[in-house]
């Protein structure tokens, strides 16, 4: 019977952590909920319970114990899968974080080799599946129904001695397309002169027109700073930005 050394468990340790980071560092890039730490953790837990039922002797031990990690991965997966209005996000990071745990159970397992296979897939299917998947999103959005729904978010920046009249333009702009709020939220920014202004807008039809007039209309507010809107969707892609 094999014995696991110091140096193979190091070895394979340290496989699976940097595997779990490198996935990791392109949720992290993308700002998403569970990021380089997240997916180094989930990596290096599933690593030590493999290498756990190994340094104790039993042959039998490892596929079970990979067997309760891919269970424990599930509730892990779900915290942060959330209900976003009408739809869901958090079904890719959840994912991601199944792949972390599956390439830290092959880095136990020895097969440093399939470890990296499997990252790079991993890294594949985030950065090379992504363009295509946009595509596919985008084909049928010309002949799409008119009536579908969209939520947007609108980002503002704006001076603080300007807050009270850029709110209300920005209500008053969203109210002349046409657009009812459903959240508005201000928070003061670290540089104490700046608050930052987001409202949530439920949009029917095209949202780049809908949104087009409120762009123009607070963009020439000399006390607005920055001003853009994106989607409210995981992999959308930012909307029409104007910096002022």
């Amino acid at each position: 019977m094999h014995t696991l050394t110091t140096y193979d468990f190091l070895l394979r340790l340290a496989t699976g952590v940097g595997c779990g980071a490198l996935i990791g560092v392109e949720r992290q890039w993308r700002a998403r909920m569970a990021g380089l730490r997240t997916n180094a953790l989930v990596a290096a837990g599933a690593t030590l319970f493999v290498l756990y039922s190994e340094a104790v002797g039993d042959t039998g031990s490892p596929t079970r114990v990979a067997s309760y990690v891919v269970s424990g991965i599930g509730f892990l997966g779900g915290g942060v899968i959330l209900k976003d209005g009408g739809g869901v996000r958090g079904l890719n990071t959840a994912a991601t974080l199944w792949c972390s745990a599956a390439v830290g159970v092959l880095a136990a397992s020895g097969r440093i080799d399939l470890a990296v296979l499997g990252t790079l897939s991993v890294l594949a299917v985030h950065l090379v599946l992504r363009p295509a998947a946009r595509l596919l999103d985008r084909a049928p959005a010309a002949g799409s129904d008119p009536d579908a729904q969209l939520l947007a978010t609108v980002h503002l920046r704006c001076d603080r001695q300007a807050e009270t009249h850029v709110r209300a333009l920005l209500v008053q702009a969203l109210a002349g397309s046409r657009l009812a709020p459903t959240g508005l939220r201000a928070r003061r920014e670290a540089e104490g002169d700046v608050t930052g202004l987001r409202a949530t807008v439920a949009v029917e039809g095209d949202v780049t027109a809908a949104l087009e007039q409120v762009v123009s209309r607070l963009s020439l507010e000399p006390g607005v700073r920055d001003l853009h809107w994106h989607l409210e969707d995981a992999d959308s892609e930012p909307g029409r930005e104007v910096l002022v």
